[in-house]
Order: structure tokens, then C-alpha cells, then sequence
């Protein structure tokens, strides 16, 4: 599928085999045109490993006109689907909170997957991710690298909400790739 943004496309494939529930969440708010009109409104900079480093995050934002009920977590250690570089992951407050909001990462960041072992419930649920950048992860990093507005977000957050967001012109399903 591809996310035709106002700073170039973003072609992804959607791990609809290993990622069942979450796949099937975020093609749902494709197929009903949610994205459509929204925006990548978050960069966060992390500045150790190779750069650039972090993710950049879009989505409904809670709009109660776009946004479809919570979806049950699925842990990467039961999909196997791992946040690598241009990895899509579902952002959330909680395991089981995930709606319609979502992270492209801009490299390996094992510690969003799933911990089995740990004693902290958030890390040994880690983050949902489903799906993979094939194209486009240039246009990722332009959008990675815009100005963000430092008074802008609130908490952890404030200071990594971009300066100017990103639309999405249009989010759809392409044949050429699997989803």
C-alpha cells in the first residue's frame, strides 16, 4: 500500500499473515479513507546509533470522527515481526490501547520488541509492529528531519511535534505490493 503525503510517497508492505490483528486494524482504517487527511505530526530524534535515528509518527490523533475501537496487542515475540529500519509499529499508552496512530522507524530498535523475560509488564509487551517501508524511506527521513516547534507537545513528547505536519493526501492499497 502507499501513503501519498504532501512530502512524497511511502510505499509499505503490510504483514497481514504474521500481524493478523494489527494488519487487519490499520487496512481497515485505510479501506474507510481514516488517514486520508491526516498528518505526521511527531519527529523524535534519538541521538545515539547510526544516524539519522528515531521515528516519526502519524495518525487520527483521537479524533472521535476517525478513530475505531482499541485493538488486542500483539507482541512482536508472538509475530515476529521486529522493529527494524522502516519498520510500522502502532503507538499506544498501554498493551491493548492501540487505535489509529503509528510509528515509521528509522532504525533497528530492539527495545520496542517484546521482552518475554522482563519483570516490567511495558517492556515485556513492547510495541505492535506489522509492517515494513519498501520504498520510499527517503521521504521518511526528509519528514524525520523537519523542524519541530519547541514549545509544541506535552511531557516527553513536548518539543518532538513538528514545526509544520506532514499530510496524508491519501492512504490506499496498491497491487504491487503484498498486503
Amino acid at each position: 500500500m502507499v501513503l501519498e503525503t504532501s512530502a512524497g510517497d511511502i510505499t509499505v508492505a503490510i504483514e497481514t499473515e504474521r500481524a493478523p490483528v494489527t494488519a487487519a486494524n490499520f487496512l481497515r482504517y485505510v479501506d474507510e479513507d481514516r488517514f486520508d487527511g491526516t498528518v505526521f505530526y511527531r519527529a523524535m530524534v534519538l541521538d545515539w546509533g547510526e544516524q539519522p535515528n528515531g521515528l516519526i509518527q502519524a495518525g487520527t490523533q483521537y479524533d472521535p470522527e476517525r478513530t475505531l475501537d482499541p485493538i488486542a496487542h500483539e507482541p512482536t515475540s508472538e509475530t515476529g515481526v521486529l522493529h527494524k529500519r522502516g519498520a510500522l509499529s502502532m503507538a499506544r499508552y498501554a498493551p491493548g490501547t492501540a487505535t489509529g496512530d503509528f510509528s515509521i522507524l528509522l532504525q533497528d530498535e530492539p527495545s520496542m520488541d517484546a521482552d518475554p523475560t522482563s519483570a516490567d509488564p511495558e517492556v515485556r509487551a513492547g510495541f505492535a509492529a506489522f509492517g515494513q517501508v519498501v520504498d520510499g524511506m527517503d521521504v521518511v527521513e526528509a519528514i524525520h528531519a523537519m523542524p519541530t516547534d519547541p514549545d509544541k507537545g506535552e511531557g516527553w513528547m513536548k518539543g518532538q511535534m513538528l514545526a509544520q505536519p506532514v499530510t496524508i493526501i491519501d492512504a490506499r492499497r496498491i497491487e504491487s505490493v503484498t498486503d
